[in-house]
């Protein structure tokens, strides 16, 4: 099996895990946007805002993601996943990761917490091959990174 394949094979795990746990789609794609934009994956930026759209959530609460710590927009779920997203993004040091990790843990259920830990790891995963592999944003004329600087 290829290892595209594998990771692919992954996805659908965690996907059926997060079904399961009854973890919205809307609530991984906000959190997969939400780490993409960390990650200045462009690709996968354009790839989870439209997904998110599709999965029902509001334009209005995407262009909130950035500052969702600030605005009353996200419910507990979708604040648990996001607090898992960027803690598993930019693995603070070991007592602020316990803290947040375990402040998740106390919104969601452990099978959706595995479910959401376990895609914040997969679109971290996708984010780099997608950014060293130079994926075009799809509609760009060409990748930014192989475009000129103007003085």
């Amino acid at each position: 099996m290829r290892l595209g394949a594998q990771l692919g094979a992954v996805r659908e795990v965690v996907a059926t895990t997060a079904r399961e746990n009854e973890v919205p789609l809307g609530v991984v794609e906000q959190m997969n946007l939400r780490i993409s934009q960390l990650n200045g994956c462009a690709f996968c930026v354009h790839v989870h805002h439209r997904r998110a759209l599709r999965a029902g959530v509001p334009a209005e609460q995407l262009a909130q993601l950035p500052v969702w710590r600030e605005t009353p927009r996200f419910n507990a779920v979708e604040r648990a996943a996001l607090l898992v997203g960027e803690t598993i993004t930019l693995l603070p040091e070991p007592s602020i990761r316990d803290r947040d990790l375990l402040a998740a843990l106390a919104v969601l259920s452990e099978g959706a917490f595995a479910a959401i830990e376990w895609s914040a790891i997969l679109i971290n995963t996708y984010n780099r091959l997608s950014i060293a592999s130079h994926h075009p944003v799809p509609g760009a004329k060409r990748p930014l990174s192989h475009q000129q600087e103007q003085p």
